[in-house]
């Protein structure tokens, strides 16, 4: 068996992922963890690292994602765009705690495209492992969809994460499930269920009403017996992934394939979200891509 060398974390809002790593960034062993939003990240950190502080002595730790942020660790500022690999590993910041030396890695920041300032901090992680994973994509111009809470849509040229724009989408989802009248008891999203290719065609056919004119659709298909309520939750999803994916359209200029960072499950109704307006696809697994990025920037920090 190899021998530890650091350990990576990915450190977000409601969870840890901590592995355990050989120099060449092969998983030793893998550990889970709460939230940077649980309070004092730095003693939770240390009690999760225990076991293996006593098997292999005191590790080395790259950490990314919300332990870098107001509410985390140590506050990261954002390194602004274009932002390249080296670039990105040069702004963590070092220091020490109980004798570990520690480098959390920024978050980016831009001027979106629709004029405000945008920010991601966990994302540009998973970008870097993307390019180390699948080295094409360090030529040429490729557009990202990192899904989730707060989608992110970044473009990369030549391997530099220039710009990016954030979708609120996963958050106005649950929102709407838990807080509105427009799906209560709707059911589960399913990329298969024909209602949610009725949301994304709906979105699609209407491209010049705003999504605020569409939703209440979830809830007047339903009423009148057009749909059935357990269908609700996935038309629900449907409109909202299809406006999102327009507006993309619209700002980035989604040619060629968009390279989706994410979950199976999101990869199944992005994909097909995609597809749906003559989009193309690829998937890159996220905690693949944001274990291979640790383990770039590791390389960078601390060789």
């Amino acid at each position: 068996m190899s021998k530890p060398a650091f350990i990576a974390g990915d450190w977000g809002t409601s969870r840890l992922r901590l592995y355990l790593c050989d120099t060449a960034g092969t998983v030793l062993a893998r550990g889970e963890g709460e939230g940077a939003a649980v309070p004092d990240c730095g003693a939770r950190f240390a009690a999760a690292a225990l076991p293996w502080d006593k098997a292999h002595g005191v590790l080395p730790a790259i950490l990314s994602g919300m332990v870098g942020s107001t509410i985390g660790w140590r506050e990261v500022p954002y390194l602004k765009c274009p932002a390249r690999p080296e670039t990105i590993a040069a702004a963590a910041l070092r220091f020490e705690a109980a004798g570990r030396a520690i480098a959390i890695l920024p978050g980016l920041s831009c001027r979106g495209k629709t004029g405000a300032p945008d920010v991601m901090r966990g994302e540009e992680t998973q970008i870097l492992g993307a390019l180390r994973l699948h080295s094409q994509l360090a030529k040429g111009r490729h557009v990202f969809c990192l899904p989730g809470t707060h989608a992110k849509w970044a473009v990369v040229s030549d391997g530099a994460v220039t710009q990016f724009q954030t979708a609120l989408s996963g958050e106005l989802y649950e929102l709407l499930r838990r807080h509105s009248v427009l799906v209560r008891d709707g059911g589960e999203v399913d990329a298969q269920n024909p209602a949610f290719t009725l949301g994304l065609d709906f979105a699609r056919s209407n491209r010049k009403a705003d999504l605020l004119h569409l939703l209440f659709s979830a809830r007047s298909r339903v009423v009148t017996g057009e749909m059935a309520k357990g269908d609700a939750a996935s038309y629900l999803s449907g409109l909202i992934l299809g406006k999102d994916i327009a507006t993309a359209q619209s700002l980035l200029d989604l040619t060629g394939s968009v390279q989706l960072i994410c979950t199976p499950a999101l990869a199944a109704l992005y994909g097909k979200a995609l597809n749906a307006y003559d989009i193309e696809s690829a998937v890159i697994d996220g905690d693949r891509a944001a274990l291979a990025g640790l383990v770039h920037a590791h390389a960078e920090i601390f060789s």
